[in-house]
């Protein structure tokens, strides 16, 4: 083998002993002398194999309550020598230094600690500074020492060593080289992050060993990868893997909903991002039905999401559409058959987690970062702008279509009817723009605007937008206001007995 070396000892030291039992028992076939500390040193005496004490090499003891165990030349020495260099071959006789080829070793689970809601005394003694200290000095000598510094490479290592004998190439070592940096740096930026949420450096760092490559990115041509713990949101119940857009759009989908949690049932319809179709009704299959009655035609191939348990009813309404994926807290029993009826079709459970309150996106050379929005407006924030005020019904219905709004790509305008989507302009240059396409595409779809409303991700610079809306039988309107020219519409809504809200909160979505 090119490169290759024969582990002939071997220095292991790990937090955790799950899957450890096996290597040590293969080392110690392959006559591999093996050194340990403290508890690691128990447990591999207790299977019965001869182990050396890293004191014994060292002539210290572990001290300052465990803190200090490996710190030391001999055992650095002994991982960080070059054995092509003269110099270090005979400072390593000089000074007795023992040899060390092979490195076991794992790191305190700081960010388990951190999750669990320990103290802060717990979290800073689950710093690790020995392991952390040994997988640099192991994976940095990967031309002669290999460092296994994870549970989860475990098995990788003990299929090579019985594969080859305990020789490993230098290709082997450079590959767990590489996996070795990404553990410490990882581990390195779970803990700034920590102390960075009260400090607030100007810094971003962000670290996720946890990587699907997806089938391909938002096109065939573009590869895709997500990096995150799908696992910890959702249950998946059925259906084939998730694509690049599947996932935006579950994203999109869990935000939009996450509006209506508590709320009565309600059920929407994403595509490309944007609601095509949301209700709000008594049971869930009257939600579903008037999501999808929203717009029909772009619902084949949604996303749709509920925030209330799919019944049998639902699902059997649900079965005649083709769609990707289907989101609840639930589904009785019926309904999972029905809905397991399509191979491909995407069933997920969402779990109750606190979501990321930041988002990330990249910039040209560089990434942009912000707070969520997690501003929803409510009747307690508006101010009325008008001498017409809206009706309980209208005002139910401007905090419905402003929940949307704020999820919807700007410039956008949304037009909802007794807690059901009309329609929505999603994307335009022009806030006009959007609210003729808004109108148009209502129309398309039979809806009766007269007694709608209208919410705006922005102000209004001119009356022109309440003056479309009336003309198309709107009667109220939820805005931020902010505009130098707000009194215009103010003028244009009071002279025609039109009601307007202001919110004094942007939701530009770009």
């Amino acid at each position: 083998m090119n490169n290759s070396k024969k582990i002939t000892s071997a220095l292991i030291s790990v937090f955790s002993k799950d899957g450890l039992a096996p290597i040590v028992k293969k080392l110690n076939e392959q006559n591999v002398k093996i050194y340990s500390t403290g508890g690691t040193k128990k447990f591999i005496n207790d299977l019965g194999i001869q182990v050396i004490a890293v004191e014994d090499i060292t002539d210290y003891p572990s001290i300052l309550g465990g803190r200090v165990k490996t710190l030391h030349p001999k055992v650095f020495g002994g991982i960080l020598n070059r054995q092509d260099n003269e110099s270090d071959i005979a400072e390593m006789t000089q000074y007795k230094i023992p040899q060390i080829d092979a490195v076991i070793v794992d790191l305190y689970p700081f960010e388990k600690t951190v999750a669990s809601g320990a103290s802060e005394e717990d979290i800073i003694e689950k710093i690790d500074i020995g392991g952390i200290s040994l997988i640099r000095a192991a994976a940095k000598n990967f031309k002669d020492t290999i460092c296994v510094s994870s549970v989860d490479d475990y098995a990788e290592f003990l299929d090579l060593i019985s594969a080859n004998d305990g020789h490993v190439s230098l290709k082997d070592r450079k590959h767990f080289a590489a996996k070795s940096f990404n553990v410490s740096s990882n581990y390195d930026t779970a803990i700034f992050n920590y102390f960075n949420k009260e400090e607030k450096l100007s810094a971003f760092k962000i670290s996720e060993t946890r990587g699907q490559e997806l089938r391909y990115g938002e096109n065939p041509h573009q590869k895709g990868y997500f990096f995150g713990d799908f696992d910890e949101i959702f249950n998946k119940l059925h259906g084939k893997e998730l694509s690049y857009n599947n996932l935006l759009d579950v994203d999109a989908a869990v935000s939009l909903m996450n509006e209506f949690k508590g709320d009565a049932p309600t059920f929407a319809i994403l595509k490309h991002n944007n609601a095509c179709g949301i209700a709000q009704r008594e049971t869930v299959q009257q939600a579903y039905m008037a999501a999808l009655a929203g717009d029909p035609v772009s619902a084949f191939g949604g996303v749709l999401i509920s925030n209330a348990e799919i019944d049998e009813a639902t699902a059997s309404e649900i079965h005649d559409l083709f769609c990707e994926v289907v989101i609840a807290p639930s589904y009785s029993e019926k309904a999972l058959e029905i809905l397991k009826g399509k191979k491909n079709r995407i069933l997920l459970v969402q779990k109750e987690i606190t979501l990321p309150q930041t988002t990330v996106r990249t910039c040209l050379n560089g990434v942009l970062v912000q707070d969520k929005d997690n501003i929803t407006d409510t009747s307690e924030i508006l101010t009325s702008a008008t001498d017409n005020k809206p009706n309980s019904a209208e005002l139910e219905d401007l905090l419905f279509a402003s929940k949307i709004c704020k999820h919807t790509k700007s410039n956008t305008i949304v037009l909802a009817k007794g807690k059901q989507l009309c329609a929505s302009g999603t994307g335009q240059t022009s806030r006009v723009d959007a609210l003729r396409q808004a109108i148009e595409k209502a129309k398309a779809f039979n809806f009766n605007l007269e007694g709608a409303v209208m919410a705006s991700d922005a102000f209004f610079p001119f009356p022109d937008c309440v003056e479309i809306a009336d003309n198309a039988g709107i009667t109220a309107v939820i805005q931020p206001g902010g505009s130098i020219k707000d009194q215009l519409s103010i003028d244009y809504c009071n002279a025609h007995e039109m009601a307007m809200v202001f919110t004094g909160t942007r939701h530009f979505k770009h």
